[in-house]
């Protein structure tokens, strides 16, 4: 079993390149260490958006308890040091896997 979460972002005007730079640089890396895989990303230039899924092993408590680790985690730290805010609007919720 594993759980899902769907991370949907609008991103701020003019900020579309330099976030994906940023993304690629570092969620390949920190992600996965911290126990979550990467599903898939996807950018929407037109409408500057991004949309990417991350899964872990385990059900909803067990995502939510290694997300509140990777949250507080010093890779995680490390990796938003310094960034300025790129994402102007967050959806970001658990999904149910019907496929």
């Amino acid at each position: 079993m594993k759980t899902i979460q769907l991370r949907r972002y609008t991103l701020v005007d003019g900020e579309y390149d330099a976030f994906l730079a940023w993304w690629r640089e570092w969620m390949p890396r920190v992600r996965p260490a911290a126990g979550f895989a990467i599903e898939f990303a996807y950018g929407l230039r037109e409408s500057n958006e991004f949309v990417w899924a991350v899964s872990a092993e385990g059900d909803r408590d067990a995502f939510l308890a290694l997300e509140e680790t990777y949250l507080a985690s010093d890779a995680r730290a490390e990796a938003f040091s310094g960034v300025p805010q790129r994402v102007a609007e967050y959806n970001v919720r658990l999904v149910d896997d019907i496929g």
